[in-house]
C-alpha cells in the first residue's frame, strides 16, 4: 500500500484519487470533532490522520484511508503480528485443493452489515467485482490484488460483468478459482479492501464513497468531512468481540507538526513524533516495551515497520534511463546519515526492497545500495555525467523536505545538479501516474506481509503501483513462476533471486526501512499499533 506521510511513516507509504472524486469530498461546515453517538462507555479516541484518498474499500490504497476502512470492514482473513500467522476473520475456515488453484472460504454465519443486511458469500463477490469494474467513476487502483483470480482480465478489460472464478455454492460458502497456483492467497485476502459490501454500495455509490457501510467493529457516524474529520462509533451488533471504545475521531490535520501541537495541548490521543524529537518525547512519555503497544508511561512507539521509503525512478525519462546515473545516485546517498540525523537512529538504512521484518536474509542486499561517495564520483566522471540536471519530486506536508535536502546535497557532492519540486498529495500522485517526474519520493507499507507484496505491486510491468514504469520481461515471468511455488522455503528463495535481479536494474533507490515514530496519550490504557501501521482499535482501551 502506498504511503503518504512518512517522516513519520508513509506509510503506503501513499495513494491516489482522481481529482473528480476529491472534488466530491469537499468539506461541509465543521461540527464537534468528537464522535457523536455516545462518547459514553469506553470513551472516544482522537487519532491523527492526513486526508485519505478513499475510505470506500473498492479504492482503499494508502495508509490514511486504510486506517479508517479496516475498522469499518472485515476481510476474509487477517494477519496476526503476535502469532505471525494468518487468522480467521469474516471466514471462520478455509481450504485449498492440492495445487492451490482453488480456495474455499466458509463464512461466519449470522454476521451483519451496519445497515442490518446479511454478510453472505454474494457480498464478497459483489465487492470484488466492484473493485475490478473499469466503469467505476474513479476506477480502482488496487484491483491488481485480484489479478490471480480467474476472470480478472475479462472483467477489468470491460469484456465481462462477473469474476468467473468467484462462485457462491451457498449463502456462506465462497469458492475462488485462480489462474495459477498461489499458496499465498490467504494472505492476499487479508487485505482490508477485499472486504464485502452490501447492495447499497451499488444502489447509491456516491453516498457509499463518503459514508461506507461495513461489517466491522465500528460504523460511520455521519460522513467523511474532507480536510476536517471522520467519526466512527462502536457497532454493537458486531459478530465478533465487541469493541471497548465508544468511538474514534479521526482528526484530519494538515501536517504532522500541527497534529503534534494538538497532542501537546491535550487534544489528540495518538500522533506522529516530529523529526528530531524522538529521544526527547521517549524520555518524556516513556518508550513502549515491545515497540508497538501504548500503555500509560510507555507511550512512544519505535517498532520496526513492514515498509520502505524509496526514490522511484521514471524509467521513461531519457536522462534517468542511464543505468550508470542510477548507480551513481544510489552510491552517493548517505542513508545512515539520514537515519541518524533526522530519525535519531530509530530506523534502518535500506539495502534492498525487503524490510528485515519481511525477510531478514543477507542475500537480499543490492550491490549499489550502499554509501560510497568516491565510487559514485568516479562513475559520474568516467561517464560524462557531471552537471546532469535532476529534479527530486515529493508530496508536501509529510515532512519529506529535510530528507530531500540531504539527498540533494549528497547528489550535488558527486557532481550532479539537483532541484526540488513539491506538490500536494493528490496532485503528486497524478504526476507520478502520468509519468510527469524524474525522481519521486514514495513509500510502501505491506498490504499483507509477503515478499510478493513488495515485488509485484512495485515492479511487475503492468501493476498499478509500478510508478517507475519498470518493465523487465524476465522479472515478470519470474514473479509469475514464484507465485506458483507451493513450498514456502523454495518460494522465498526464488523471491530473493528476483529481488537481486531488480536491484541490478535500480528502478528505485531504497533509502530506509521505516520504524514507528508515534506517541499515545496518557489516556490510553492499551493500544496496539502493528507493523503494517494499522491500529487495533477493536481491542483498545482508554482510561475512565
Amino acid at each position: 500500500m502506498a504511503d503518504k506521510l512518512m517522516m513519520g511513516r508513509r506509510t503506503f507509504v501513499a495513494g491516489s484519487l482522481a481529482a473528480s472524486a476529491l472534488a466530491a469530498l469537499a468539506g461541509c461546515g465543521k461540527k464537534d470533532a468528537g464522535a457523536g453517538a455516545g462518547a459514553a462507555a469506553g470513551g472516544t479516541m482522537k487519532f491523527y490522520i492526513n486526508d485519505p484518498v478513499a475510505i470506500d474499500p473498492y479504492n482503499t490504497q494508502e495508509s490514511e484511508g486504510t486506517q479508517v476502512e479496516h475498522i469499518l470492514f472485515d476481510a476474509l482473513t487477517d494477519y496476526d503480528w503476535n502469532k505471525k500467522e494468518i487468522v480467521p476473520k469474516a471466514a471462520e475456515s478455509w481450504e485449498a485443493n492440492a495445487d492451490a488453484t482453488e480456495w474455499t472460504f466458509h463464512l461466519v454465519k449470522g454476521a451483519k452489515f451496519h445497515n442490518g443486511d446479511t454478510v453472505d458469500a454474494k457480498s464478497f463477490k459483489r465487492a470484488w467485482e466492484r473493485i475490478c469494474d473499469p466503469k467505476m467513476t474513479t476506477p480502482s487502483k488496487i484491483s491488481y490484488h485480484l489479478a490471480p483470480v480467474m476472470g480478472y482480465d475479462a472483467i477489468s478489460e470491460g469484456n465481462a460483468k462477473e469474476l468467473s472464478g468467484v462462485t457462491c455454492p451457498d449463502e456462506y460458502t465462497l469458492k475462488v478459482k485462480l489462474t495459477a497456483p498461489m499458496a499465498d492467497f490467504p494472505y492476499v485476502v487479508a487485505h482490508p479492501a477485499l472486504a464485502p459490501v452490501p447492495q447499497a454500495a451499488l444502489d447509491d455509490p456516491a453516498s457509499f464513497l463518503t459514508a461506507p457501510i461495513g461489517n466491522g467493529p465500528f460504523k460511520m457516524d455521519g460522513k467523511w468531512e474532507s480536510g476536517q474529520y471522520i467519526n466512527v462509533v462502536r457497532f454493537d451488533d458486531y459478530y465478533g468481540q465487541k469493541a471497548t471504545l465508544a468511538g474514534i475521531n479521526f482528526s484530519i490535520q494538515k501536517d504532522p507538526d500541527t497534529a503534534f501541537r494538538e497532542f501537546e495541548a491535550g487534544n489528540m490521543d495518538f500522533t506522529d513524533i516530529p523529526a528530531g524529537r524522538l529521544k526527547e518525547i521517549s524520555d518524556k512519555y516513556g518508550t513502549s516495551k515491545d515497540g508497538y503497544t501504548v500503555t500509560k508511561g510507555a507511550q512512544a512507539l519505535t517498532g520496526a515497520e513492514a515498509s520502505i521509503y524509496f526514490l522511484a525512478i521514471n524509467m521513461k525519462d531519457p536522462v534517468m534511463q542511464d543505468l550508470n546515473l542510477r548507480k551513481a545516485m544510489s552510491l552517493a546517498i548517505n542513508r545512515q546519515n539520514i537515519v541518524d540525523t533526522l530519525f535519531e537512529g530509530s530506523r534502518k538504512a535500506a539495502n534492498s526492497a525487503f524490510p528485515a521484518i519481511i525477510d531478514d536474509n543477507a542475500s537480499n542486499a543490492w550491490e549499489f545500495c550502499k554509501y560510497d561517495k568516491d565510487a559514485a564520483k568516479k562513475i559520474v566522471d568516467d561517464n560524462g555525467l557531471a552537471g546532469t540536471e535532476i529534479t527530486l519530486s515529493y508530496n508536501s506536508g509529510g515532512g519529506h523536505e529535510d530528507i530531500m535536502s540531504i539527498i540533494q546535497a549528497d547528489l550535488e557532492a558527486v557532481g550532479l545538479k539537483v532541484k526540488q519540486a513539491s506538490m500536494e498529495w493528490a496532485s503528486y500522485l497524478t504526476a507520478l501516474g502520468d509519468g510527469n517526474y524524474q525522481v519521486g519520493r514514495l513509500g510502501w507499507n505491506a498490504d499483507y506481509p509477503t515478499m510478493d507484496n513488495f515485488l509485484y505491486p512495485n515492479f511487475y510491468s503492468t501493476a498499478d503501483n509500478n510508478y517507475s514504469a519498470y518493465k523487465n520481461e524476465e522479472v515478470d515471468a519470474a514473479i509469475d513462476a514464484a507465485r506458483q511455488i507451493v513450498d514456502e522455503e523454495a518460494r522465498k528463495a526464488e523471491y530473493r533471486r528476483i529481488n537481486v535481479m531488480i536491484g541490478n536494474d535500480l528502478p528505485i533507490i531504497p533509502i530506509m526501512f521505516y520504524g514507528h515514530n508515534k506517541v499515545g496519550s496518557a489516556r490510553i490504557q492499551n493500544f496496539y499499533f502493528d507493523a503494517q501501521n494499522k491500529g487495533e482499535f477493536a481491542t483498545a482501551k482508554l482510561e475512565g
